[in-house]
Parts: structure tokens; C-alpha cells; sequence
């Protein structure tokens, strides 16, 4: 799996940070996404295709 953000379109939920801590972050001035990791662990999948899954702004894309 290869993740990506686009921090244009992020609306600064933090949801992904909730789920996947590993592999998101949030910047301290906005709230921005910050990917920590583009190729997480198996053990990470599930929590960043949810992550994905419930971004309001459609922020992440997953490529497997």
C-alpha cells in the first residue's frame, strides 16, 4: 500500500490522526494533514483504508 494527501483539500477533521497515528499527523498552525509514512506496515491497512474512508474531504488516496 502507498498512501498520499493532498493538504489542499484537507479540511483538518482529524480523523485520520485518531485512527492511524503512525501514519498521520496534523500540523500545530492549521490542523493540516502531515503524512508520516507512505508505506505503512500490513498492520497498519485497515486503520488507513478507514482513515480514507471516513476523511470528510476526501484528503487521502490509497494505492494498493
Amino acid at each position: 500500500m502507498r498512501v498520499s494527501v493532498d493538504q489542499d483539500k484537507c479540511c483538518s477533521a482529524g480523523n485520520c490522526v485518531l485512527l492511524a497515528p503512525e501514519v498521520f499527523d496534523q500540523r500545530d498552525e492549521d490542523g493540516i494533514v502531515v503524512l508520516l509514512d507512505e508505506r505503512p506496515a500490513e498492520r497498519l491497512h485497515a486503520a488507513v483504508r478507514e482513515a480514507a474512508d471516513i476523511c470528510p474531504a476526501g484528503a487521502i488516496r490509497l494505492n494498493e
